[in-house]
């Protein structure tokens, strides 16, 4: 305990901030790419001469690749070493942006998406795991914090820079600048960062490699197509495999000797109320991230660039907020961060469920600060609060086990509030329709302007009723975040994290 105390007291974050600026280049892009393309599949309609149903794939195949290999990064790390998998997934990630710069059809583009996303799919849960145990643990929660700001800032700052980049120059150059990031992070990996310890993995579970990946990547496919309809062909065969390989999964998992994920670790109750605040935190935050730029772009018509500009002030707060953060994490645990966080979130939400046509861009300048403050206020730390609440040999697999679900809420997110959106869209126009008909006005005879303007105010009114039920979620979120426990690891565990990871 004495030795952990010693590390502690002469710990100084320039140690080791080389290396954790090469973790962060690499999760920066990996994320950024994550959002970067929506702006610019009407531009790839165009130069690809096909239709948005073919071109989806270049976000879903990129989405339900990193989905399925997630669950094996935290054996991959045990099995070949933290640093091998990282770098080596920057390295295919960085391979896969040149190529997805170069084709001229569709087909060859998500193709090329997909290998990207095998890549992309290890670099943030290994990076998560590397960055937590390079730390001491007094002083994990201001590391966590600085590595989470490229985790909320990338897909803030994405619209932005691709919107730019597609308006202004080409939709490659959306890959294209990823390849002297990913250079310079492998340089700096190869050279800086420390050698980890492999774990002892006696056997490989064959069984959970197979099941694992179909689980997750079926139901992040069957939620994903769930936003278009929940009673398609799609969605019914993506949830019903996801459904059965995940029940499969589960009891392999739990019978293994080897599991590739490491379950058993939800029978703690620390453990599993953590992890359930941040399914509910994601889900509320993923909303508000992804129903604000839909408000602006088909309610208000505001551009791809414009709506990326109205959204910077959510990245700033987050980002200025996420070192922060990090430093009263280390002083007063995760509970309060979450609950003051998800409060904020749930005022910004309030707050967003009065927009209508009148709304401007400074309207929403102080809501999407205090969103943005909530959401810096609060992630990192919840992901912290649960590596500390797992023993220091099962982090790797941890953040494989976290990652993995995220990657299935943040589908299910997008899902349900399409479905709620389209519901309260109709239900609005219904409603529209009944009072003009009671007043005598013919829809028939109304100018197409004026049928215009009815649309867009259905458009808004929706958006506006789907943000009110968002409420809710964050509250109960906030609420359940009471609940949380700031605990402590065992002086053993403490005492034993910082030489695993400096090892060779």
């Amino acid at each position: 305990m004495e030795g952990a105390l010693k590390q502690d007291a002469e710990f100084r974050l320039t140690s080791i901030l080389v290396p954790l600026l090469a973790i962060i280049a690499g999760v920066f892009m990996v994320v950024l790419d994550s959002t970067a393309m929506n702006v610019a599949l009407s531009t790839l309609v165009k130069d690809f001469h096909t239709n948005l149903t073919t071109l989806q794939w270049i976000v879903t195949g990129y989405m339900l690749a990193q989905a399925s290999v997630i669950p094996l990064s935290g054996w991959l790390s045990d099995r070949f070493g933290a640093k091998t998998v990282f770098l080596t997934a920057v390295v295919v990630f960085t391979i896969g942006s040149i190529l997805c710069a170069t084709p001229s059809s569709a087909e060859w583009l998500i193709a090329f998406r997909v290998l990207q996303g095998l890549g992309g799919g290890c670099v943030l849960p290994v990076g998560m795991a590397y960055v937590y145990r390079l730390a001491p643990k007094s002083k994990v929660g201001i590391v966590m914090g600085i590595m989470g700001i490229p985790v909320l800032f990338a897909p803030a700052i994405g619209p932005v820079l691709s919107g730019w980049l597609v308006q202004y120059h080409s939709w490659r150059w959306i890959f294209l600048i990823n390849i002297p990031i990913g250079i310079i992070c492998v340089l700096i990996g190869l050279r800086k960062l420390p050698n980890s310890q492999r774990g002892q993995v006696p056997g490989m579970d064959k069984l959970g490699m197979l099941l694992g990946p179909l689980a997750f990547a079926s139901l992040t496919y069957g939620v994903s197509q769930g936003a278009e309809s929940w009673t398609s062909d799609k969605t019914l065969i993506g949830l019903a495999l996801g459904a059965v390989a995940l029940i499969a999964f589960v009891i392999t998992e739990l019978r293994s000797t080897t599991p590739l994920l490491e379950l058993r670790i939800l029978r703690s109750i620390d453990f599993s109320t953590g992890i359930l605040v941040q399914w509910i935190a994601q889900f509320g935050l993923y909303g508000a991230l992804f129903l604000l730029p839909q408000f602006l772009q088909q309610a208000r018509g505001f551009g791809a660039f414009d709506t990326g500009l109205t959204l910077l002030p959510q990245a700033i707060a987050s980002g200025l907020m996420m070192p922060i953060a990090g430093i009263l994490f280390d002083k007063i645990g995760v509970r309060w961060l979450v609950v003051c966080g998800l409060t904020l979130v749930s005022g910004a939400l309030f707050q967003y469920s009065h927009v209508d046509l009148t709304t401007q861009r400074h309207d929403l300048i102080i809501p999407l600060i205090m969103c943005g403050a909530g959401m810096g206020m609060m992630m990192m730390p919840m992901n912290t609060h649960l590596l500390n609440k797992a023993p220091s040999q099962l982090v790797n697999r941890v953040t494989s086990l976290t990652n993995s679900m995220q990657q299935v809420i943040n589908s299910l997110a997008v899902s349900t509030l399409v479905t709620i959106l389209t519901s309260r869209a109709a239900s609005r126009g219904a409603e529209m329709k009944a009072a003009a008909a009671a007043s005598g006005v013919d829809a028939a005879s109304a100018s197409p302007e004026m049928l215009k303007q009815a649309t867009q105010k259905v458009h808004a009114q929706g958006f506006a009723d789907t943000f009110h039920i968002m409420i809710y979620v964050a509250l109960g979120g906030a609420v359940l975040g009471l609940l949380l426990r700031r605990g402590r690891k065992s002086a053993e565990g403490e005492s034993k994290r910082q030489p695993e990871i400096m090892h060779g």
